[in-house]
């Protein structure tokens, strides 16, 4: 009994391997183009939260495509420190419009006019 199951496997791997290596007529399978950054973030406007969150890296053999992770981030960067750069001219502005606000005596007059009438 142990000789004929024993008999089996080695006639059931060896009918696997043929059919697996072999393959018949058929050709071979054709190579797989390399996988690439299918939605890329947008060149035409600013990077929104949605545009982060819909953006999926193409895979490599050992993790993700570091080029493509590298302008992902070099993008993503330029785009912070943009926006830190709005950011900090915009509190100015407001520190400075509120500091000549404080320094006019009455906050509802026209500039030019007089705050007696």
């Amino acid at each position: 009994m142990f000789l004929f199951l024993l008999i089996a496997m080695v006639v059931v791997v060896a009918a696997v391997t043929l059919a697996v290596v072999g393959g018949g007529d058929s050709a071979a399978l054709p190579e797989v183009a390399p996988e690439q950054l299918v939605d890329p973030l947008p060149a035409t406007r600013p990077v929104g939260r949605a545009d982060v969150e819909a953006l999926r890296l193409p895979v490599a053999p050992r993790g993700y495509r570091m080029a493509d992770v590298d302008d992902v981030l070099g993008r993503l960067g330029a785009e912070l420190a943009e926006r830190d750069a709005r950011i900090a001219e915009l509190e100015s502005a407001l520190a400075g419009a509120q500091a000549t606000a404080v320094g006019r005596g009455d906050l509802f007059t026209k500039p030019g006019e007089d705050p007696e009438r």
